[in-house]
């Protein structure tokens, strides 16, 4: 079974391949020639993800998944969220928009904190949405070198390391995405391939 993967980021592509069962082909948007830029206008997570998978499926005739994911800080009203990647402006910048976030929480000694990730998958012109959530804390520097995007500052609940800290493995079986994509895997196991 092929499914397309509707995201240009590199790190989340090798993070979901190594979760998928052996009998998904994962293609990429470059796989299937794919260079468009995808406008992302939505207000929501969920939003993000349909414009997106939507967007290919209507435009490539793949079935095709995509993810849209936010850090949701809880004492800045669930900032950055749907703007998480863009938070310091374009263009986008991980060092500078953990800066900004950091500044923002100075102060405050509430830092709990939760990364949130959708995904809309779209199968035969039909769509499911799948959901992932890891709570945790932001950390007042930046600790580890592994992950990407706010890894460096986010330690999730009950663990004493950041993201970055942690390697991929370790990451994957508790992180937002990880919980999100186990969603997808199992709703694909029970679906009826004969249709697909």
């Amino acid at each position: 079974m092929k499914l397309v993967f509707a995201t240009n980021n590199s790190n989340k592509l090798e993070e979901v391949k190594k979760l998928l069962p052996k009998d998904i082909t994962l293609l990429s948007l470059r796989d299937i020639g794919c260079f468009d830029d995808i406008d992302e206008t939505g207000k929501t997570l969920s939003e993000n993800a349909s414009i997106k998978s939507d967007f290919i499926y209507k435009k490539y005739g793949f079935n095709c998944f995509s993810d849209d994911t936010g850090l949701e800080v809880e004492a800045l009203n669930n900032e950055p969220g749907v703007f998480s990647a863009r938070y310091a402006g374009e263009p986008t910048d991980s060092n500078k928009n953990m800066e900004k976030l950091l500044q923002k929480l100075e102060g405050f000694s509430n830092r709990s904190a939760q990364f949130r990730t959708v995904i809309s998958l779209i199968l035969n012109g039909k769509e499911y949405q799948f959901e992932g959530v890891c709570k945790g804390e932001i950390v007042p520097n930046k600790k580890g070198i592994e992950g990407f995007g706010y890894d460096p500052i986010f330690k999730p609940k009950g663990f004493d390391k950041t993201f970055a800290e942690m390697t991929k493995l370790e990451k994957n079986k508790i992180s937002h995405r990880g919980i999100a994509i186990q969603k997808l895997i199992q709703f694909l196991k029970t679906y009826n391939r004969s249709s697909l």
